[in-house]
């Protein structure tokens, strides 16, 4: 399984698996420092710095946020 960049430490340590108790949810976590969130694969959109539909919503414990798996921009969703 490839890596990707963590959004968090930004090392290339970045790798998920499936939750098999939840349908469509995608467990992202980073061996480097340990960070985890989690994808919903429903939610999903082309990414609006690269134009390619890899960015996804990921979740972790403080923030929600839209990652893109191709040029790993990150765009933290604000709650009013």
């Amino acid at each position: 399984m490839a890596t990707q960049l963590c959004p968090h430490c930004k090392e290339d340590a970045f790798t998920w698996s499936m939750d098999d108790e939840k349908s469509n949810l995608t467990i992202w976590g980073c061996y480097k420092c340990k960070y985890q969130a989690y994808e919903n694969e429903k939610d999903e959109r082309n990414c609006r710095n690269c134009g390619k539909k890899t960015e996804t919503k990921l979740k972790d414990k403080e923030k929600e946020y839209w990652w893109c798996s191709t040029c790993n921009s990150t765009t933290e969703i604000k709650t009013a």
